[in-house]
């Protein structure tokens, strides 16, 4: 039986990309809630409950990656790896349950929207843009889901501080004022429906779907290309976090003996870990074996 472990990931850097992302967050966060109350901005106070969401949601991803570094214990073999997804499962409910209370607030206000200042609108988009931005460039190398649907917050914020800086300035030439509820409306909806996405990718790990990118007929088909491999069969492949694959699965050789078999294995074991499964665990089965459990099963 083969247990190969491969680690290529800077997990302490994670946490700390996080960490800056939580401090502008909350830090932009409390400018927003000032500046919607002086703009009377629909749009502004939706992004400013958006980013209060993000700013609680940031903090426990924060927290849940730290604790996800930890080392593996007699009782927890596979480490905390898995707290991480508890992270971006909190993140993403907490973005739809936002979502809902800023369409309450918003939809009645299509039909009396206001009279918002599209001036300090202006002021608050540019400096959105800025603060988000640069907070997207230092967490978008991440590589675990965590991060990625951190990311996707923080992206959907630009995308967000750019509609209400054009819209901002299309108000300075036009009373249009309904184009405030109306953009916090797009807004949420586009918010809630990447929310929904990444909840579903985060319920998928949990429940060892297999990974994304991952083809089991594939892997396969690469262990059957090792000389001396018959098949590799009873494959089940999942991941821990979204980043670290795991495959178990039985691998049926000819007949060989033991060494040969255990430099076998080992060689399909790097075939594997290529592909990127980072734990394979491997039973080795010789052929004759193999038929001789078929034909008693059949």
């Amino acid at each position: 039986m083969s247990h190969d472990h491969h680690h290529g990931h800077d997990h302490g850097t994670a946490g700390k990309r996080l960490g800056l992302a939580f401090g502008l967050n909350v830090a932009f966060t409390i400018i927003e809630l000032v500046g919607a109350w002086f703009t009377n901005s629909t749009a502004i106070a939706a992004d400013a409950l958006h980013d209060l969401g993000d700013s609680l949601s940031l903090a426990f991803a924060w927290g849940m990656q730290g604790l996800s570094d930890s080392k593996p214990t007699p009782t927890y073999s596979y480490g905390f790896r898995r707290l991480s997804l508890v992270g971006a499962l909190v993140n993403a409910i907490v973005l739809l349950v936002g979502g809902l209370v800023v369409l309450t607030e918003a939809v009645p206000r299509l039909w009396d929207p206001g009279h918002p200042d599209a001036k300090g609108m202006l002021a608050l988009a540019v400096l959105g843009v800025v603060v988000n931005g640069a907070a997207v460039l230092r967490v978008r190398h991440g590589s675990s889901l965590n991060e990625r649907v951190v990311t996707w917050h923080l992206m959907e914020d630009v995308l967000g501080w750019v509609a209400v800086l054009v819209v901002s300035i299309v108000m300075l030439f036009a009373d249009l004022p309904v184009l405030d509820p109306l953009l916090s409306v797009l807004i949420t909806v586009w918010v809630g429906f990447n929310a929904a996405r990444n909840l579903k990718r985060t319920i998928d790990v949990f429940l060892q779907a297999v990974p994304d990118g991952v083809d089991v007929d594939a892997l396969c088909e690469a262990a059957r290309d090792v000389d001396g491999v018959v098949e590799l069969r009873h494959v089940h492949v999942w991941s821990q976090e979204g980043e670290h694959h795991v495959l178990t699965g039985s691998l049926v050789l000819d007949c060989v003996t033991l060494e040969e078999a255990e430099r076998i294995r080992d060689q399909v074991a790097h075939v594997l870990r290529d592909a990127d499964i980072e734990h394979v665990t491997l039973e080795v089965v010789s052929s004759t074996r193999a038929g001789a459990v078929e034909a008693a099963c059949g």
